[in-house]
């Protein structure tokens, strides 16, 4: 990091006078051995989709991949476990904090015990709301307000022409994290300008394929006429076609079904025809995140926003790609 760094460049003088100087901690670059590898704590917010897992998996992968030591902490969806481990990572020094925040809000103090200790922070996947950036050194992850206008541009150009009323239910995400906000917000933004297409019920599914169901299932008792579903991830509209067909109807003809993510499970039900349309968020963000840790580390100026790149998916466009898909 840049604290290391800078230890690193006071002692260089003493280095060239004596090679045997063996100065500095563990981690600063005159270390004994050559043992100069950098630290990254990486707080995840959990298990609670196959996005998740793919997530966690290319971090790891690419942090062995990059020489870099990782120190992983899974949150287990709560915010007080993520806070817990960046004060851990805080006190065992590691070099670069990165973490998927479960919630927009509430990251200030812990972020700004970051800053003063010369720690930079990085945010992957999920942003913060704080109004201070200097608390973070960069944001990598998708724009999930337009991933949520990509779900609703399909559905306006899927129901062109049509006059009567398109009854929508809704499965969000977890309840203030920063994509099921965005998403909801994208979503009803495009689809506003056509009053025939009506919200009518909207709950969270928290991203969980068997809340997705449930919740679904309270969906097809409540509301006689469901004719889309918008669910902010794929395993939550995995969950719902389960409930769909228990009910007797087919997912994909009777109720026609958009999702986010483009996991493997869900571009297979894409190609089935089970999902009619998927938002792509690609979870591989692991080789992003340590060339942006490496250069943190260094003191480098990194892009305070980067975006990921993704792309959409219809029923034969899924077909082709799914022999593909590594996640």
């Amino acid at each position: 990091m840049v604290r290391r760094n800078y230890a690193a460049a006071v002692l260089g003088g003493l280095m060239l006078v004596s090679s045997l100087a063996g100065c500095g901690d563990s981690g600063s670059s005159g270390s004994e051995g050559g043992d100069d590898k950098l630290v990254l704590g990486f707080s995840q917010v959990g298990a609670e989709s196959g996005w998740r897992t793919a997530n966690t998996k290319s971090i790891q992968d690419s942090a062995a991949a990059a020489g870099i030591e990782l120190k992983f902490s899974d949150a287990q969806g709560k915010q007080e476990n993520q806070i817990s481990a960046i004060r851990s990572f805080i006190t065992q020094k590691v070099d670069v904090i990165a973490f998927s925040p479960v919630v927009t809000s509430g990251w200030d103090a812990v972020l700004k015990e970051a800053k003063d200790a010369g720690i930079p922070v990085i945010l992957t996947d999920r942003a913060v709301d704080s109004q201070d950036t200097s608390l973070y050194a960069s944001f990598i992850g998708s724009d999930f307000v337009e991933e949520g206008k990509k779900a609703g541009e399909w559905l306006v150009a899927e129901t062109k022409g049509k006059t009567e009323p398109v009854n929508i239910v809704e499965l969000q995400g977890t309840t203030g994290s920063a994509p099921a906000l965005d998403r909801q917000k994208g979503f009803a933004e495009v689809i506003a300008a056509n009053p025939n297409l009506k919200i009518v019920k909207s709950q969270t599914g928290d991203f969980k394929r068997a809340d997705g169901k449930t919740v679904m299932e309270t969906f097809l008792q409540s509301v006689p006429d469901i004719d889309v579903l918008y669910a902010h991830n794929d395993d939550m509209g995995l969950g719902a076609i389960e409930a769909i067909e228990a009910a007797g109807k087919k997912p994909g003809t009777d109720i026609k079904i958009i999702t986010v993510d483009a996991v493997k499970d869900g571009m297979t039900a894409l190609a089935d025809g089970k999902i009619n349309f998927i938002v792509e968020c690609s979870p591989l963000l692991g080789p992003q995140l340590m060339e942006l840790a490496q250069k943190v580390d260094k003191g480098e100026t990194v892009e305070k926003r980067v975006l990921t790149k993704e792309t959409t998916f219809t029923q034969e466009q899924a077909k082709t790609e799914l022999p593909n898909r590594q996640y």
